[in-house]
């Protein structure tokens, strides 16, 4: 073997070994990159519009796991939906909406355990009209006043991006996201989800990217900070 032929193999293997090393180097720092983080969305059906007088009939909640990094959502962790019967009755325009009587609700109770285990595991709350949900659901819960809240309805500008309006199921006809049974609880989460996994024509990002940093923003959420 000449040492000409040598010199080159060295450089061959050499070669190879710094492509390995790069490779290796460059998942190492996408993993560096990749934040994960907690999320947990959620939505109330109630039995009016008063959040000091009125109840909650039903409540969703679905959290999952997101990347800091590019905003998207990883997976689902664990899934609650629950009925609760009323201590008053259900006025007509709220039964209407999400379609539950009194009779759908007798003898039903939420699992108090299971919401507050899911609160105890999310960065933050999330939900399609916070200003709404927020009341009702901290007066049950008074441990979710203490976690930070986003709104997906009114901290993502959908009509500056040309949306029609707001509210959900006209944001997922627009986005041709098939809604499920309109105004139940679980069915809004998870349509919801959907809709902000959705990546904006418009900044190239996520819809959720947005709404993470509309909350990083004012410092109500902490995490993913140095991505």
């Amino acid at each position: 073997m000449s040492a000409e032929f040598c010199l080159s193999e060295a450089h061959g293997r050499q070669g190879l070994g710094v492509l390995i090393l790069n490779r290796r180097i460059s998942a190492s720092r996408a993993m560096e990159l990749s934040i994960l983080g907690s999320a947990c969305f959620l939505d109330v059906e109630t039995t009016g519009f008063s959040p000091r007088t009125d109840e909650i009939v039903e409540l969703a909640m679905v959290l999952f796991e997101f990347d800091y990094a590019d905003g998207a959502i990883v997976k689902i962790v664990d899934t609650y939906s629950g009925l609760r019967e009323p201590s008053v009755p259900i006025h007509p325009g709220a039964s209407r909406v999400h379609g539950l009587t009194i009779d759908d609700l007798r003898g039903e109770c939420l699992d108090a355990e299971r919401v507050r285990a899911l609160m105890a595991q999310t960065e933050f709350l999330i939900a399609h009209n916070a200003s709404f949900d927020r009341p009702f659901v901290c007066r049950i819960f008074p441990e979710a006043e203490a976690k930070p809240w986003v709104c997906s309805c009114r901290e993502i500008p959908w009509r500056r991006y040309g949306f029609g309006s707001a509210r959900l199921q006209e944001l997922t006809r627009a986005c041709g996201i098939r809604a499920q049974q309109s105004h139940r609880a679980l069915d809004d989460v998870m349509d919801a989800i959907e809709l902000l996994r959705q990546t904006n024509s418009i900044t190239g990002t996520t819809f959720f990217s947005e709404l993470v940093r509309a909350g990083q923003a004012d410092g109500r959420i902490a995490g993913g900070r140095g991505v």
